[in-house]
């Protein structure tokens, strides 16, 4: 085995050991905690556990939701128990080796940019539709770093004016403290709002998602059109070859298909649109692209 790499989301995390060829030979699953130190606990049991099939020296890398202070390392995330924590610094002092620690939307994009449905492409944008909504740019290949590492954060940025105003849709406090957030809409919860406010009930995204070629049209249309508008910002801004989606909600059927009509309603003018494909990689995907940078990491200081 070469690498191991941890998926780290808010809702599950997945521990990944792949091979020479990059395929997975072996993983292991369990529900996120809600609690610092039961989050702390589980890691270290994962990372335990892959060392003993390998040895002490196997590169491991974590793909996690949330942004690592680039001064006093500590995270800020809005859909994980480890905000105002240093979370990577804990995990390397449990585990007893360094942890490459990288945001789990950035390891999405740097594996499909490498092994998945980027490959080939110049400029690679990713997202993630899921608990939380985020993204990460790959450039041949490679991922985009800047001094602070917010690249990605696209969840982060307002919720459509026209749209928010039009449908009456409701402005909410983020996780990350701000009011109005894309994510606080389109992740999700967000499915689940804006379901409450077209139609005044209160439904779990999967019973929507079940409906949206029948009673839940509207709000499904609706949610494609805001996600939409994300996307053409983006493309207006680093202008990408092919959108890559992963998250639970990229697991819709259709959704590529659906958000390709929505962007193309969305787009400036007449002008092209970026293709938007699902992450050939599936939920190996994040796991991948961490082991994958802690592999190289090795490599650089091996």
């Amino acid at each position: 085995m070469i690498a191991a790499g941890i998926d780290l989301g808010g809702t599950k995390t997945e521990i990944q050991l792949f091979d020479e060829n990059w395929d997975t030979c072996a993983s292991r699953r369990s529900a996120t905690p809600s609690d610092y130190t039961a989050l702390l606990d589980m890691l270290g049991q994962h990372i335990a556990w892959a060392q003993a099939q390998t040895g002490p020296d196997l590169p491991i890398g974590i793909g996690a939701a949330g942004l690592v202070h680039p001064v006093t390392g500590l995270v800020l995330a809005a859909n994980l128990c480890a905000s105002g924590h240093p979370l990577p610094a804990d995990i390397s002092a449990a585990a007893g080796q360094p942890i490459t620690y990288l945001n789990d939307c950035k390891a999405m994009a740097l594996s499909e940019a490498v092994f998945g449905a980027g490959r080939g492409h110049k400029i690679v944008l990713s997202m993630t539709l899921g608990t939380g909504i985020g993204g990460g740019i790959a450039i041949d290949g490679a991922l985009l770093h800047g001094p602070n590492q917010m690249q990605g954060e696209v969840g982060h940025s307002a919720a459509p004016a026209h749209l928010v105003a039009e449908y009456g849709l409701p402005l909410v406090r983020c996780g990350c403290g701000r009011i109005g957030c894309a994510e606080t809409l389109i992740a999700g919860p967000g499915l689940t709002r804006i379901c409450n406010a077209l139609t005044g009930q209160v439904l779990p995204p999967e019973q929507i998602t079940a409906r949206k070629d029948g009673d839940m049209q509207t709000v499904w249309t609706l949610w494609c059109d805001l996600v939409a508008d994300l996307m053409r910002n983006l493309t207006l801004t680093i202008d990408p070859n092919i959108i890559v989606i992963g998250g639970g909600l990229s697991q819709v059927g259709g959704v590529a298909d659906d958000l390709t009509a929505a962007l193309m309603r969305a787009r400036l003018a007449d002008f092209p649109t970026p293709p938007i494909v699902t992450a050939a990689g599936g939920s190996s995907s994040g796991a991948r692209g961490a082991a994958y940078a802690a592999w190289q990491e090795g490599m650089r200081h091996g």
